[in-house]
């Protein structure tokens, strides 16, 4: 049985999901076309999506603890530090690379199958088998 904050956190992811699901769809980023076409320059409404999503983060990530003397569902803030290395940009390579070609990333895939687009399926095996490689590679 969960604990009330368990429950409270596992409520809020999904609402967060959710909320972030139907971003994807309303934006249209669930639709590879749009993506594709974002990327060659010839459709640039996905801009503000992006735009509003980094200032968001940016807010979140940059106020809220100055704000909050803690987290609604948390004790403390934690800080999530980066490191680039080679691994880090061959991977993000790879990201991109794969968003280029087909117009799919992980979010808006999951987001475009609620919507009833199947073909997506193909995309997220792709991205699934490329985490298992991941994972598999890391491991030795």
């Amino acid at each position: 049985m969960s604990t009330p904050n368990t429950l409270a956190k596992s409520l809020a992811t999904l609402a967060a999901g959710t909320l972030f699901g139907f971003g994807l769809s309303i934006s249209t980023m669930i639709r590879p076309e749009v993506v594709l076409d974002f990327l060659r320059f010839k459709d640039l409404g996905l801009m503000l999506v992006m735009g509003g999503a980094v200032g968001v983060v940016l807010l979140t990530y940059k106020l809220a603890p100055r704000i909050l003397t803690r987290p609604l569902l948390d004790d403390h803030f934690h800080r999530h530090p980066s490191a680039w290395n080679r691994d880090t940009a061959v991977g993000a390579a790879l990201f991109g690379m794969g968003w280029g070609l087909c117009g799919v990333c992980p979010g808006p895939a999951i987001a475009g199958l609620g919507a009833g687009n199947w073909d997506l399926l193909w995309a997220l095996a792709g991205i699934s088998l490329g985490a298992l490689v991941q994972g598999l590679r890391a491991k030795i």
